[in-house]
């Protein structure tokens, strides 16, 4: 292959998913390469080019690049995408209100407003989609932690404290994502292969962190308890999708420090065992 080859190929490979995808005005009214001066009546650095792929005029020639290269530039060519991720929100809202199983591709392009060929861009089909959105819920959930405990510091700081701090973020994060959170709760198992490999390493690194902080606060607790532990906290923050409303009288930041006051006070008392009287 002459490096003239190669370059038309990177430009027209060098895109999210690696599929060979117009660099024109796309489809759905966006724009690839060269679309501003598609619109405007100029002719683009590298001359007009048609939706055949045809290119007028020759591109310049570039030396050849090894394969990790090329994967380093696709990487490096992926800003964040304000389209994508409203894309993402809106497809979780109908994954949340029809269900994943019972949802069409057709389904989620009406309550997007994306035509079928705009997702086909970001995704190749629907378990795709939903890879996406867990991925990402799990990932900003994860990272978000990681940096409101960083806030608290680790040293001498209050267990509790850092514990309250986890809680807060849990619970205004998906206050703010109800929808996705119904999808995680909902769709867990709906994943498969490679891709519910993926998203469940990310999950279980979010609940080792947890049940890091719950051994800070009772390091005598048996391991199996503050895994039960963990767990039975998740199932109170992650039950709020099915009756809790940000607009009502409650706001995001006091349910979290309710219910860190139920967890905490209840998780401290259960160190000391007491007697269980029957009605």
């Amino acid at each position: 292959m002459t490096p003239h080859q190669f370059g038309r190929r990177l430009l027209v490979t060098a895109l999210p998913g690696g599929d060979q995808r117009r660099v024109g005005r796309a489809r759905d009214g966006g724009e690839g390469l060269g679309g501003r001066h598609a619109r405007d009546g100029r002719r683009g650095r590298y001359g007009e080019i048609k939706a055949t792929m045809a290119v007028k005029a020759p591109l310049p020639r570039v030396p050849p690049l090894h394969t990790f290269q090329i994967r380093t530039i696709v990487r490096t060519m992926r800003p964040y995408d304000e389209r994508l991720d409203r894309f993402l929100s809106r497809a979780a809202k109908v994954f949340a209100d029809q269900g994943y199983h019972s949802t069409t591709m057709r389904d989620l392009a009406a309550a997007t407003g994306m035509s079928l060929a705009g997702m086909y861009y970001y995704v190749r089909g629907k378990e795709e989609l939903l890879h996406r959105i867990q991925e990402r819920c799990f990932t900003r959930v994860l990272a978000g932690a990681e940096r409101a405990l960083e806030g608290v510091g680790r040293g001498h700081a209050d267990p509790v404290e850092r514990l309250q701090t986890f809680i807060r973020h849990h619970v205004t994060f998906f206050a703010a994502n109800l929808a996705e959170m119904k999808v995680l709760s909902h769709e867990a198992n709906s994943l498969t292969g490679e891709r519910q490999r993926k998203v469940n390493a990310i999950k279980r690194r979010y609940v080792d962190l947890l049940e890091g902080l719950l051994r800070d606060v009772a390091p005598d607790e048996p391991a199996v308890e503050r895994s039960a532990a963990a767990y039975a906290l998740f199932g109170m923050m992650n039950w709020i999708y099915n009756w809790y409303d940000p607009a009502g009288e409650i706001d995001p930041d006091r349910l979290a420090g309710l219910i860190a006051r139920v967890f905490i006070g209840g998780f401290a008392d259960a160190r000391s065992p007491s007697p269980v009287h029957g009605g």
